[in-house]
């Protein structure tokens, strides 16, 4: 192909480029005043005159006094917010996209009528216990009635960060499970041959409170704000401008907890617990891709949670957004090609990468519990997992755990020795056979050609 010669001449910075750059300053200015006002104040500071935050005390076991998370700058919240970032995580950009657009009235009052948990969690000690739970808010279930009148006292927008419902899980694993005999029906946990599932759903978004973050992870508060502020190309200036607001709603997924049985027992010490901790695989437990072992753990850790809360107690499946080891979807479909390319060998599988990502897990299992200890759980009979970050972190955190269960071999998938293999020998739980260095070079994937 020709190329194609194009004359380029050098710009020379001129007052042009000036006026332009003030012309697009005017024009943002100028954008939504209707909504926002005439002026852009990028940040508060701690010393600005007319900052008079919320109280927020957040190990208080008084909810009033404890006080609620603001983020908000709507009404008067500009002034009195007290924690950093925005509501629903990373769902919060598609909230100004409805406001840019003129779909969503930003003086929109929400109307929580009916829409309370059908099921009061009881508040127990570790709500308020110094360090326990530091990654949501404790009451962030409850907000709309319990800050309602600090809502209309004080003029800002306070929104809740947790809900709990009712649903029914239908799964065609599950239906073969009750037509095999493996799983029975009993008509309150599992309902009918089909083999549909009684549970309760809680859905959490991140809430961190920084002090709390920091010490779990071993580093300093001032180097957790600056990382954050940083890393995220400065998009939340109040991590530096504001030391004190101790708050902060990261743009990241949060957890759904899974509760079969009765959800008034989880944090009852007689009763027996089978839990699954599960981070996210679309592409597994979702689209049912053979490569790695996601999908047929969740199945059956669904199983084993139903023949437990069959049995009177409960089964618990807590759901994390945290795709490719939380290093995301792009970084593991290139870490697939890479493995691929060379061999897929399993004694490459975190080698590979740590080549791309620098890292090979950012889960920072280190946060997970919190929710375990929400429910007030001090005991857990069966961890149906294999992951000895997720154990250590658990019983790093003070929660008990009686047995760990692995996945039965006939349940894994035809393309995931690799990774199950390479797992066992980095760590996770087995009770078979832990391959060595040499062996793990030996144990392949599927060859590319052969799709």
């Amino acid at each position: 192909m020709a190329s194609i010669a194009i004359e380029s001449k050098p710009v020379e910075r001129s007052s042009l480029t000036k006026d332009f750059k003030k012309q697009k300053r005017e024009d943002v200015k100028q954008g939504m005043k209707d909504v926002y006002g005439d002026n852009i104040r990028l940040a508060t500071y701690s010393t600005d005159s007319d900052i008079e935050p919320i109280k927020m005390n957040w190990y208080n076991k008084d909810p009033l006094k404890r006080g609620p998370v603001v983020c908000s700058r709507f009404r008067s919240g500009l002034t009195k917010h007290n924690a950093i970032g925005a509501h629903s995580g990373p769902y919060s950009i598609y909230h100004a996209l409805s406001i840019a657009s003129r779909r969503l009235d930003p003086h929109h009052q929400a109307d929580y009528s009916q829409a309370n948990p059908p099921f009061k969690f009881p508040q127990v000690p570790e709500w308020s216990e110094p360090g326990k739970i530091v990654s949501l808010d404790p009451f962030g279930h409850m907000t709309p009635w319990l800050y309602s009148g600090v809502e209309k006292k004080e003029n800002v927008e306070v929104r809740p960060s947790m809900a709990i419902t009712k649903a029914v899980l239908s799964l065609p694993e599950i239906k073969e499970e009750v037509q095999k005999g493996h799983l029975k029906p009993d008509g309150k946990i599992v309902l009918n041959k089909n083999g549909d599932m009684a549970c309760t759903k809680v859905a959490v978004d991140p809430v961190w409170y920084l002090p709390g973050v920091a010490e779990r992870l071993g580093i300093s508060e001032v180097d957790l704000r600056r990382a954050l502020f940083e890393d995220t190309n400065g998009m939340y200036p109040e991590l530096v401008t504001r030391p004190d607001i101790k708050v902060f709603a990261p743009p990241i997924g949060g957890c759904t907890a899974y509760i079969f049985g009765d959800p008034a027992n989880l944090h009852k010490d007689d009763k027996r617990l089978s839990l699954r901790v599960h981070d996210e695989c679309c592409s597994s437990d979702v689209f049912l891709s053979d490569i790695c072992s996601c999908r047929c753990y969740l199945i059956f850790g669904l199983v084993e949670a139903a023949k437990e809360a069959q049995k009177g107690g409960n089964g618990l499946i807590c759901y994390f957004r945290k795709e490719g080891r939380c290093l995301g979807e792009v970084t593991k479909y290139m870490v697939y090609n890479a493995r691929k390319r060379t061999g897929d060998t399993a004694n490459n599988y975190f080698p590979r990468t740590e080549k791309i990502a620098g890292v090979k897990d950012a889960r920072f299992q280190e946060l997970m519990p919190d929710i375990l200890h929400w429910f007030g759980i001090h005991r857990i009979d069966r961890m149906l997992s294999m992951s000895n970050l997720k154990y250590d972190a658990i019983v790093n955190s003070g929660i008990d755990i009686v047995e760990r269960v692995e996945i039965p071999d006939y349940l894994l998938p035809a393309d995931c020795k690799v990774e199950i293999d390479a797992k066992i020998a980095s760590g996770y739980f087995t009770n078979g056979h832990r391959y060595t260095e040499e062996e793990l070079k030996k144990i392949k994937g599927r060859e590319w050609e052969k799709l």
